[in-house]
């Protein structure tokens, strides 16, 4: 019986035939000293709706909030999340923040 080859089994077969001295470890050529060392527990504030989460952060900020855990975080205010953004919750809904939509309407509104 003659066995028939197509890409797929063949690639199988050479995996299967490495072994694990054969694969080599990639060097690790990530640059130091580039990443921030200050991540603390932070929460973020959905402001439309009211939702919050934890999360780390570097972000600066001076207010602080108490959280659902009762220990007091930083808190960094949103104007929109996954909570409240229509691709996320699938409403058609749009949050109209500091009145951009009436800006718009007034500024190319029909002139008669």
């Amino acid at each position: 019986m003659v066995k028939k080859w197509n890409s797929c089994t063949f690639a199988i077969q050479i995996l299967n035939n490495r072994t694990a001295k054969s694969v080599q470890p990639k060097p690790n050529n990530m640059k130091k000293g580039i990443h921030p060392e200050n991540y603390r527990f932070v929460v973020f504030k959905d402001m439309s709706n009211g939702t919050s989460f934890l999360s780390k952060s570097t972000a600066a900020t001076k207010e602080t909030i108490v959280h659902e855990d009762g220990k007091e975080y930083p808190v960094i205010k949103l104007e929109i999340s996954n909570t409240s953004h229509p691709f996320y919750t699938g409403k058609n809904v749009l949050v109209d923040t500091a009145g951009r939509i009436d800006k718009f309407k007034k500024r190319y509104a029909k002139k008669d």
